[in-house]
């Protein structure tokens, strides 16, 4: 129907059977649109909406004015982070996200030969970095203190740990962080991974910052990529304790990160702290809200503090559980069982049969 047609047939009607007739169309318009439904995807851990338009101001502004110039180094953002984090800028690390600092500080820090100690399962990465530098990947059933002491070595040089952990969302409260810290060995050096930090409301954020201070041992790593919604600018820092700036010092690309990068987190930094706040807020009432549903259901829910639930039916494995839910038009990404205890072995672990699949 041309547009001349889809007036004409309006010629012999009523002004109220003309409002009628819209109304009609209008309802089914608004009909089809409900009657199409996306898929649901829950399989990521970053924050869906677009970034504010204030940093892609700021980002396009630097695009214009300074693309055929070299970067001068990070300076001006480690003093930024220093100055929200209150520590000195020679104490801070920055990199383009948290997994190259992680990977950079096991080259820096492992040598052949040597264990990297990690809670399993968690970022898939972290055996990657430790094959890297042909070290030993040492994969630790459970989120628990005692059980990763138990599973260090005289050959344990690093204990990394996710936490919230991914993909468990399990948190290790700083009380129990303090006594794993006090229980290893002067040799271990630990990294923590806080990149879903900002999706805790069971303690304090900085909480885990406050030990550096007392554990030099103790690097922690956070991310703009997930509550900052800033992933694809690739930027993440480090923070570490007195003593810890030559191990700084080596994590950081000797000219700093793109400008660009740098121009995003500023003026995230600077003007964006309220929407992460807003945004911790609504993932916290949304987590209860999911959690209390769950837990109605015939499945195994693991507690969270991250915006991931790690859930387990024991009639199924997890790709069955995820291939169901995928059905149903929600995405997940399918998990696989946990081993029970800790097992040495190069490269990436396998997978028990103990225990049922996850997603």
């Amino acid at each position: 129907m041309g547009l001349l047609d889809h007036y004409k047939q309006f010629e012999e009607l009523s002004d109220e059977e003309v409002s009628a007739r819209l109304r009609e169309e209008a309802d089914e318009r608004r009909r089809t649109a409900l009657a199409r439904v996306d898929d649901l995807d829950l399989s990521r851990t970053t924050w869906p909406d677009y970034p504010p338009s204030g940093v892609v101001n700021a980002i396009t502004f630097v695009a214009r004015a300074g693309l055929h110039r070299y970067t001068e180094g990070s300076t001006e953002l480690r003093a930024e982070l220093a100055l929200a984090h209150d520590v000195e800028p020679e104490r801070i690390a920055v990199n383009n996200g948290a997994s190259q600092l992680l990977a950079s500080a096991a080259q820096a820090l492992m040598e052949p030969g040597d264990e990297l100690v990690t809670p399993w399962p968690s970022y898939p990465l972290y055996p990657i970095m430790a094959r890297r530098v042909r070290g030993s990947f040492v994969p630790v059933h459970g989120f628990d203190v005692d059980a990763l002491l138990a599973a260090v070595t005289d050959r344990t040089r690093l204990l990394m740990l996710c936490n919230p952990n991914d993909p468990t969302g399990e948190l290790l409260p700083v009380a129990e962080l303090r006594r794993l810290l006090e229980g290893l060995p002067e040799r271990v050096v630990v990294l923590l991974d806080e990149a879903l930090r900002d999706r805790v409301d069971a303690e304090e954020r900085d909480a885990a910052l406050a030990l550096c201070e007392d554990h030099p041992r103790l690097i922690v790593f956070r991310s703009f990529s997930k509550a900052w919604g800033l992933a694809g600018l690739r930027c993440g820092f480090a923070i570490g304790g007195p003593g810890a700036e030559p191990l700084l010092d080596e994590l950081g690309p000797p000219l700093g990160i793109g400008e660009l990068a740098q121009a995003g987190v500023l003026e995230a930094l600077r003007h964006g702290g309220k929407t992460v706040d807003r945004r911790t807020r609504r993932i916290s009432v949304e987590r209860r809200r999911l959690l209390e549903g769950l837990r109605e259901l015939p499945l195994e829910v693991t507690p969270t503090q991250a915006n991931i639930v790690w859930i387990a039916a024991r009639s199924m494995d997890g790709a069955e559980l995820a291939a169901r839910l995928g059905r149903q038009r929600v995405v997940v990404r399918a998990g696989g069982p946990p081993r029970r205890r800790a097992t040495r072995a190069r490269g990436d672990p396998g997978q028990a049969r103990d225990r049922p699949p996850s997603a």
